[in-house]
């Protein structure tokens, strides 16, 4: 455990320091010689909140991690202002980890080169698997942290007047979060989305499920009514809007925190 404490300033005080927050720390095994840090809570206390001791912990838990030789550090169910940091926090690391800078710029070519409004090709916005395991190596940042801060740093690397680049930014989230969901299957084998009646809402309520071989295709796949295709993809919409507003809301903290690392970016190359 990891404990943030500051001097007391009451000469009464029955003690020399007042706990600020803290952050709870596990090691796990990894095979076949190696440990994993997982950080199962970190508190600042209300009176101390808003003054950056949450983010020092973390900053402190990855200087642990990369002096330890640590796999990686993962986060247990974070709140989603942790995640917040934490993006913040790893964003400002690869920005000056200079491995990335290639594959990065490399991205954001293709999203400026690319014309995907029409939906005629397409392109993954995915790194390398090598850089995300020198990622992993070097900054202790597991894969799918990883992949979540490789989209906000192709974001701070577009132009915000460039229409055309952004909107292709979007697509490439639309379809990255529409294979997470639906899977890209065609056919009777595939992953699909159906429906499901609930008091709770019906709007967004709906199971997915693996279509299997063998047997009439007819009977394993439930059609879609163009109403129920509608609802499918106002909620994709809703999903990939959530994402950009997170995407952006981190970008602008970075931005604010990191102007001096940001000072280079692809367009110099």
């Amino acid at each position: 455990m990891l404990v943030v404490v500051k001097k007391s300033a009451q000469a009464s005080s029955s003690s020399n320091f007042l706990v600020l927050g803290f952050a709870a720390v596990h090691h796990f095994y990894h095979y076949p010689e190696s440990t994993r840090l997982r950080i199962s809570q970190i508190l600042v206390l209300p009176p101390y909140q808003g003054e950056g001791h949450g983010l020092r912990l973390l900053e402190t838990i990855n200087s642990i991690s990369e002096c330890e030789n640590i796999y990686d550090v993962t986060i247990e169910d974070p709140s989603d202002y942790l995640q917040y940091i934490r993006s913040s926090i790893d964003c400002l690391r690869l920005l000056t980890f200079h491995p990335i800078k290639p594959a990065l710029c490399s991205m954001v070519s293709s999203l400026k080169e690319t014309n995907l409004s029409k939906r005629t090709s397409s392109l993954k916005m995915v790194p390398p698997s090598d850089l995300a395991e020198t990622v992993r190596q070097k900054l202790k940042i597991n894969k799918k942290q990883f992949l979540r801060c490789w989209e906000i740093l192709i974001y701070l690397n577009l132009d915000a007047e460039d229409r055309k680049t952004l909107d292709n930014f979007r697509a490439c989230i639309y379809d990255c979060i529409k294979g997470e969901i639906l899977g890209t299957s065609t056919g009777p084998n595939g992953k699909r989305l159906v429906q499901m009646p609930s008091n709770f809402d019906e709007e967004t309520c709906f199971a997915v499920y693996w279509t299997q071989d063998g047997g009439d295709a007819d009977d394993q796949t439930v059609e879609q009514q163009p109403e129920d295709l509608k609802t499918q993809e106002q909620q994709l919409n809703e999903v990939v809007d959530s994402q950009m507003e997170e995407i952006v809301e981190v970008a602008k903290n970075v931005t604010s925190r990191g102007k001096d690392k940001l000072s280079v970016s692809c367009s110099d190359i």
